[in-house]
């Protein structure tokens, strides 16, 4: 799969958490190799308040990020999509068939805007989320992609998304942070 710059989809069903996250991951992380973009299948409207903030906290600007439907990215004058990963189970069973057959994977986790309780919990969950996708996406774009066959690189995308979603992640993937 040697290409210049490929376009990548993260999908959830409300894109206003962790889709949203995985889309600043990958812009800052596969900057000059692949372009990020998130969608939803029930799209929200409006980015959850406290995605905004993991990512502030972790450096990130965040003035460019909304909820979209995944129909922006189906049909004609959509961006060619060659990766499409789906970050929560409603999504991955909504997920429509792409033109040109991207790479798809599974990377579900739990839904941090689903946690109740007091704000500091809230606030673990979602930094929990943004450090399991900061570590598979990091993985993803130091994939060797030249030398990996469709096979052997649609394993590897599968083997990132079988990854631990907790803070334990570095733990799973083997790899120190």
């Amino acid at each position: 799969m040697a290409q210049e710059k490929y376009n990548v989809l993260f999908v959830c069903t409300g894109n206003s958490a962790r889709s949203i996250i995985a889309e600043a991951v990958l812009g800052r992380w596969g900057r000059g190799k692949f372009n990020a973009f998130s969608a939803g299948s029930e799209p929200k409207g409006e980015v959850h308040p406290l995605a905004l903030w993991v990512l502030e906290a972790n450096n990130y600007l965040v003035d460019s990020y909304s909820s979209k439907s995944i129909d922006e990215f189906i049909g004609e004058g959509a961006p060619r999509i060659d990766f499409v990963f789906t970050v929560c189970d409603h999504a991955a069973e909504q997920c429509p068939i792409f033109p040109g057959q991207p790479m798809t994977a599974h990377w579900g986790m739990p839904d941090p805007a689903a946690v109740e309780g007091l704000e500091i919990e809230q606030k673990t969950a979602f930094q929990q989320t943004f450090m399991a996708l900061d570590r598979r996406i990091s993985i993803f774009v130091n994939l060797p992609f030249a030398s990996l066959d469709k096979l052997r690189l649609q394993a590897r995308l599968d083997e990132i998304g079988d990854m631990e979603h907790a803070a334990d992640a570095d733990s799973a993937s083997g790899q120190a942070t």
